[in-house]
């Protein structure tokens, strides 16, 4: 019995000595890609069944997650057995009826939505669910408002609207265009060294972004449908892609619709900061902003020091509206 113990513990070592350190840059499925700590990438599948603590995810593993694979014998792919913690995440509900939830990307320095005036509109929807879910993570989320040179007249006039909204709230804005150059200089400082994940509407520019500042990434850029002015999906899966200045930017799929998941209503107000920083003054402890007397927050959007557009997309999540585009067409 002895020498079977000293066997299985010597066992135990050479499969502990084993496992390779790396994060996970690609995810396809079944299968992703894991770049070790010497930058050797090896297609890794999940061994067992995975789950986050507290609530069910279509993905138990997302890039950026920290993992320890082991290769398997006379092969170049590998088996992930480790997951380490995540410290944060930025996460949306999996499917309209669905309860299950779907990580886009973990352990980010910051997140970016792109946005569009038009060719596709990107609805103000849209941008403060984002906008809430990044909060609720304490990720910082700046916003990218692109294809600038195709703007003329009203849609300049919604540019600057929407400019003067997010700016005033204390979000980070920045104007951007591939084909003018526009802010890209910017972008290009704003990226380096960080792990930024970036997402938006099908469409909106984010991979022919990141080719302009980054040429030897060669992603695919997409193609407007005329027809519906909305974007065909070219990024099929999240991809983490390292940038010449250091850190990484990690390309998403188009996303139509943004679900939010594992929200109580009490703390949606929080993750508006205009709404955050007026709560204490409520008369009620307890109020939702919404019919309670001696509201500050509803004072507030009556003197206009809230935005309409913010306290109805507010209401929305409370009430669990699913979003859909054409609800803000």
């Amino acid at each position: 019995m002895g020498h079977q113990g000293t066997g299985s513990q010597t066992l135990l070592v050479q499969i502990v000595m084993a496992l390779i350190k790396g994060v996970v840059i690609r995810s396809t499925g079944s299968w992703v890609a894991v770049m070790s700590d010497d930058g050797v990438i090896a297609d890794c599948r999940i061994k067992g069944n995975f789950r986050m603590k507290g609530f069910r995810s279509t993905n138990p593993v997302a890039v950026g997650d920290l993992v320890e694979y082991q290769l398997q014998p006379n092969e170049d792919t590998g088996v992930i057995h480790t997951i380490h913690q995540r410290h944060n995440f930025i996460v949306r509900k999996a499917t309209r009826l669905s309860k299950q939830s779907h990580i886009i990307a973990s352990n980010i320095d910051q997140a970016v939505v792109m946005a569009t005036i038009s060719s596709p509109r990107t609805s103000t929807g849209f941008i403060d669910r984002f906008l809430v879910t990044a909060e609720a993570y304490h990720i910082p989320v700046s916003i990218f408002i692109n294809k600038c040179d195709l703007y003329k007249d009203g849609d300049l006039v919604k540019l600057n609207d929407m400019m003067s909204l997010y700016s005033s709230i204390g979000y980070t804005c920045f104007t951007t265009s591939v084909v003018s150059g526009l802010g890209l200089q910017e972008v290009r400082s704003f990226l380096s060294g960080k792990v930024t994940l970036m997402s938006g509407h099908s469409g909106v520019g984010k991979s022919a972004l990141i080719n302009a500042i980054e040429p030897g990434l060669k992603q695919k850029v997409g193609v407007i449908s005329e027809y519906h002015h909305k974007g065909k999906h070219t990024t099929t899966y999240a991809e983490m892609l390292p940038l010449a200045g250091g850190g990484f930017v990690i390309d998403t799929p188009g996303i139509k619709e943004f679900g939010l998941i594992h929200f109580d209503k009490q703390e949606v107000a929080e993750r508006f900061p205009e709404m955050r920083v007026l709560m204490h003054g409520c008369q009620f402890n307890n109020c939702t902003h919404v019919h309670e007397p001696g509201c500050a927050v509803k004072s507030a959007l009556n003197d206009g020091r809230i935005s309409k557009s913010r306290y109805n997309n507010y209401i929305s999540i409370i009430n669990d509206e699913y979003f859909e585009e054409k609800e803000w067409d």
